[in-house]
């Protein structure tokens, strides 16, 4: 079955954006004052369609799998560390899961193409497409099959959970690689600055590892359009994070987009319909060298910059009581007109001594 493309409405309503504009600006508040809150504010009524928006059944999405191209050495880590994070998760040991716990968000692990058995369990979705995948510097790391199987598993991880906001987490060895793949060939960006440290690797690691991602550039030297793109570089966890990041803003929810693989992820579904953008929160820029780029070329504007680049939305969970405080500031912060404050001539747009 081939993938298709879910229809992607445009968020651009005036009408209702003007309103949510007006109410923040007469909260009983200085102009501007909440900084960033105001704008996070808007956005949120504009994505929930809503003047009093409230986020409902928050899912954390974790997925996970293993490359090939870790084979290589682009990794401080060995390829068993994926699955047994995998396992981490589900016990609740890992930093996502503290932070999921903490605030109340739903934990989902989906096992997208792990080299490893699972056995099932609550928490955990098992929809592998295969047990890694390949080398692409010899091949590309998909099939077309097997790519477009990624995406649809990932629209359906999405249509199965409820809720109106999802936050995308990943585990994968070697996934710092395939962003810096995608992230270059998607924006011309030269492979040298789009790559990073990812586990820690040393001067002589991350020398090695720009020069394997340069091999598997010139291996898919004319691979341009953003699924091919996908196939021949990316991981099945990134796949699916992209069917997820479409269904999701086919559905009008609030997608929290933690640090540099799951905001690759987000470049290619913003690549294919850029009303994407509309829906995603960026919850913070990460530590990761090409991260910063890629915020620029996604024009995003991050919530944090904590140094962050632990991945599987750690980030995400951080940022979320952001977006719970500012939804209240809409739902339940006064106006000058309702709270009996005298607002000020410079927010009323009158001069002093004017008549109002």
């Amino acid at each position: 079955m081939p993938f298709v493309m879910p229809s992607i409405a445009d968020l651009s309503r005036v009408e209702l954006a003007q309103r949510l504009q007006h109410l923040i600006d007469h909260k009983t508040k200085p102009l501007g004052a909440l900084g960033m809150i105001e704008p996070l504010a808007v956005q949120l009524g504009r994505i929930l369609g809503s003047e009093q928006p409230r986020l409902d059944r928050p899912q954390m999405i974790v997925f996970a799998g293993d490359h090939g191209l870790a084979a290589r050495g682009v990794s401080a880590y060995p390829s068993d560390v994926t699955w047994q994070m995998v396992e981490n998760f589900l016990a609740g040991g890992a930093a996502v899961s503290v932070l999921a716990r903490q605030h109340g968000l739903s934990l989902s692990v989906v096992d997208a193409g792990v080299a490893h058995d699972f056995q099932p369990r609550a928490g955990l979705q098992i929809r592998k497409i295969a047990k890694g995948t390949a080398d692409c510097t010899q091949q590309p790391a998909m099939t077309t099959e097997q790519c477009e199987q990624a995406l649809r598993h990932g629209q359906d991880v999405v249509r199965d959970l409820p809720g109106n906001a999802i936050l995308m987490g990943e585990m994968g060895i070697g996934n710092t690689s395939s962003a810096s793949l995608i992230l270059s060939r998607l924006t011309g960006e030269p492979i040298g600055s789009c790559t990073g440290r990812g586990t820690g690797l040393d001067d002589s690691g991350l020398l090695r590892k720009v020069n394997v991602l340069r091999e598997a550039l010139a291996r898919h030297a004319h691979v341009t359009q953003p699924l091919a793109v996908l196939a021949a570089f990316g991981g099945f966890e990134i796949a699916m994070m992209v069917g997820a990041v479409l269904q999701a803003a086919a559905d009008n929810r609030v997608i929290v987009v933690d640090g540099f693989i799951a905001s690759s992820a987000v470049l290619v579904a913003a690549t294919l319909d850029r009303k994407v953008l509309q829906r995603c929160v960026f919850a913070h820029q990460s530590d990761e060298a090409g991260h910063a780029l890629m915020l620029k070329h996604l024009h995003a504007k991050p919530l944090l910059k904590l140094n962050l680049r632990l991945g599987e939305g750690s980030g995400g969970a951080l940022a979320w009581p952001l977006l719970e405080s500012a939804c209240r500031i809409l739902r339940e912060m006064a106006s000058f007109e309702s709270a009996g404050v005298s607002t000020s001539d410079q927010d009323t747009g009158q001069t002093p001594g004017s008549e109002a």
